[in-house]
């Protein structure tokens, strides 16, 4: 079912956890109500803070979730991509953002208005049930965030959260597995709970090492097993 710009609502809808076996019928529903929305690279989506009114469904690209303590402190609690959710909590109770999120690359969403979304919520306890899942899912990964702030010194922190970027941006190249995104030292700093400095350094001896290669702000990793073995 495509609308007049010829983007199949149904179709990318259904590319979702969320919504990935809700019938034909259910999804009709939702596609009336369901705007497409381009987001640039580096684009902030919305500020936490902010009153939340709609959830977002990750089309294409990758988006970040910041924090920023009252000190100014950042810190990301995650990155998401295709398929999944966010800005679900502001929109089940109304209240303000609870995070920053922004476009790391250039991203489409799928945009869903509390006014009209709770209803259909309430007609369709399925998917209150999937969006549980979601929260549950978001509230499992920041509890690990934590944990390994908590428990793990700087270079498992980081080859874990490389590791997991180039499961779901990698890229198999013949110098090795290049993760498809971007970062600064600051913003891989972000990642880990660390400073740039400390990246800078730990990235530098892992490169030496030859476990990976930086270049143009890429990382590429050169030796997954014995990056593995760091965490």
């Amino acid at each position: 079912m495509a609308d007049s710009s010829g983007v199949d609502k149904r179709q990318l809808l259904r590319q979702s956890l969320l919504f990935a076996e809700f019938a034909p019928s259910e999804l009709d529903k939702l596609v009336q109500f369901a705007k497409l929305r381009p987001f640039k690279s580096r684009e902030v989506i919305f500020n936490q803070g902010e009153p939340g009114r709609h959830m977002f469904i990750v089309i294409t690209g990758t988006i970040r979730i910041n924090i920023l303590s009252e000190e100014g402190k950042e810190m990301t609690l995650g990155t998401l991509g295709p398929g999944d959710v966010f800005g679900e909590i502001a929109l089940l109770d109304g209240k303000e953002r609870t995070a920053t999120v922004t476009a790391m690359t250039a991203c489409e969403c799928l945009v869903l208005e509390r006014q009209e979304f709770i209803p259909f919520l309430e007609q369709h306890p399925q998917a209150a049930i999937k969006l549980l899942t979601a929260l549950s899912a978001r509230l499992r990964m920041t509890n690990e965030i934590i944990a390994d702030t908590l428990f793990l010194n700087l270079p498992p922190r980081l080859a874990k959260k490389l590791l997991y970027l180039a499961k779901m941006h990698g890229q198999q190249t013949p110098q090795g597995l290049r993760i498809n995104i971007k970062l600064s030292q600051q913003e891989l700093g972000n990642l880990v709970a660390t400073s740039r400095e400390s990246i800078n350094k730990q990235l530098r001896a892992w490169q030496e090492e030859g476990l990976l290669n930086l270049e143009h702000g890429y990382i590429t990793i050169l030796d997954p097993q014995a990056l593995a073995m760091q965490v």
